[in-house]
C-alpha cells in the first residue's frame, strides 16, 4: 500500500511551480494511477497554476478516474471564465467522462457559452450522458484502447462510410466523433489517412480531437498531416498540441524532428510545452530496458484476454494497466531523495504494479497518448 507521506509527496512535487513540467506530469499521472481521494485532492490544487498544458492535463485525469468526487472542481473550472479556454473546454469534458447524472444541468448551462470550443465540448458531453441513460445506464462497450472518450464509437466499421460521416460538417458533432472513434478502433493507414483529413474541417474542437486520436494510433501516415497543423500559424495553437504528447514513446525521425523544432522555437508556450514533454517521454522510454518497452502498448490498446495457450504472468512481472492506469512508468528520477515507491498498488485493480519514484511515475493520456491521451 502507498503510505499518505508518498502520495503527499507526490502531489507536493505536481503543485510546485519549481519543478519542470516534465516532472510534474509523471507527478500527475502518478496521482491519476492511484485515483482516491487524496489524489484528487491534490491534483485540483493545481487549477492556479499558469500553465494552460498542465491544467488542461489536470482536467483530463480527473475525467479519467471517472470518480463523482472530482464533479465539483471540475464544475468550478468549467464556471471559471479566467480560465483558458482549453482548460474550460477539458473540465466540462471531464463531466462528461464521470457520467455522473447530476450534471446533465450544469453542462446544459454552457452549451450557448460565448467560448465556441466550451459551447460544443458541452454539447457533446450532453449528448454523451443521454446516450448512456438510453442504455439504462449501462457503461459504453470497451474498445481496443483504454481512454473514455467523449463519445462511443459508430457500429459501422467500412471505412469510407465512416470517412464520410467524419467530413460532413452537416452532421451533427456527435455524430462526427461517432464516426472518428470508429475509425481509430478499426486502424490501419486507410483509416489514419481519413482522420488526417478532419484536421482541415471547420471546428477547432474537432481538429484538436482528430489531433489526439491520430497521436493514439500511432501510424506513421498521419505524421506529415499532424506535422503541418501542428506548423499552421493562424491555428488556435492549442489544436495542435493533442497530438505530440500522444505520439508514443518511439516516434520516426519525422516526428523528432517536429517535436524538437517547436521545443526550441515555437512562439507559443503550450505548443512548446506540449512538444517538451512528449520528448521527456521518448528520452525516458530509450533509455529502459528493451523487454520493458512493451508495456506501452498495452498503455495504448487494451491488453488481450488471456487464452489458456497464453496463462498471465505472475502479479508485477510486466506491468499491464488497468484502467485509470495507462501506462504509469517508472520515474526518471525521485523527486525525494530516499523515499522510493518499489509497488504503487493500482486503486483500478488488484495485480496492476507500478513501479516509480515519488513525484515521478511517468505516464501518458489514454491510449498511447496517456498512455495517454499523454
Amino acid at each position: 500500500m502507498v503510505t499518505e507521506q508518498e502520495v503527499e509527496a507526490i502531489g507536493r512535487s505536481l503543485v510546485d511551480p519549481q519543478q519542470p513540467l516534465q516532472a510534474r506530469f509523471r507527478a500527475l499521472f502518478t496521482l491519476r494511477g492511484l485515483g482516491g481521494p487524496a489524489a484528487i485532492a491534490w491534483i485540483s490544487r493545481a487549477f492556479n497554476d499558469d500553465s494552460a498544458l498542465l491544467k488542461h492535463e489536470l482536467a483530463y485525469c480527473l475525467g479519467q478516474l471517472q470518480d463523482p468526487r472530482a464533479v465539483p472542481v471540475l464544475v468550478d473550472v468549467l464556471r471559471d471564465t479566467r480560465q483558458e479556454p482549453m482548460v474550460r473546454h477539458e473540465a466540462g469534458e471531464a463531466l462528461g467522462a464521470i457520467g455522473s447524472p447530476e450534471v446533465l444541468e450544469v453542462l446544459k448551462e454552457f452549451e450557448a457559452d460565448p467560448v465556441v470550443e466550451v459551447a460544443e465540448t458541452c454539447q457533446l458531453a450532453v449528448r454523451r450522458l443521454e446516450w448512456l441513460q438510453q442504455r439504462g445506464g449501462a457503461p459504453a462497450p470497451k474498445g481496443p484502447y483504454l481512454s473514455v472518450d467523449p463519445a462511443p464509437p459508430a457500429e459501422e466499421r467500412n471505412v469510407g462510410r465512416l470517412r464520410a460521416a467524419l467530413l460532413d460538417e452537416a452532421r451533427p458533432l456527435f455524430d462526427r466523433y461517432r464516426a472518428m472513434f470508429a475509425l481509430r478502433d478499426t486502424g490501419g493507414e486507410e483509416a489514419a489517412l481519413a482522420l488526417a483529413e478532419g484536421l482541415r474541417c471547420g471546428s477547432a474542437l474537432f481538429r484538436h480531437e482528430v489531433g489526439y486520436v491520430l497521436g493514439q494510433l500511432q501510424h506513421e501516415a498521419a505524421v506529415p498531416a499532424l506535422a503541418a497543423a501542428l506548423a499552421r500559424r493562424r491555428e488556435p495553437r492549442w489544436c495542435g498540441t493533442s497530438a505530440p504528447r500522444r505520439w508514443g514513446p518511439s516516434p520516426g525521425p519525422a516526428c523528432l524532428a517536429a517535436l524538437r523544432a517547436h521545443t526550441a522555437g515555437d512562439p507559443e508556450r503550450v505548443v512548446r510545452e506540449s512538444c517538451a514533454v512528449a520528448l521527456d517521454l521518448y528520452a525516458h522510454e530509450s533509455a529502459r530496458p528493451s523487454s520493458t518497452r512493451t508495456a506501452w502498448s498495452a498503455c495504448a490498446r487494451r491488453p488481450p484476454t488471456p487464452t489458456p495457450a497464453s496463462r498471465p504472468p505472475a502479479p508485477g512481472a510486466v506491468r499491464w494497466p488497468r484502467p485509470g492506469c495507462f501506462g504509469l512508468l517508472s520515474a526518471q528520477r525521485s523527486q525525494a531523495p530516499g523515499a522510493r515507491l518499489r509497488s504503487l498498488q493500482c486503486s483500478r485493480g488488484a495485480g496492476c504494479r507500478l513501479g516509480g519514484h515519488l513525484g515521478g511515475g511517468a505516464g501518458l493520456r489514454g491510449g498511447g497518448s496517456a498512455a495517454q491521451s499523454l
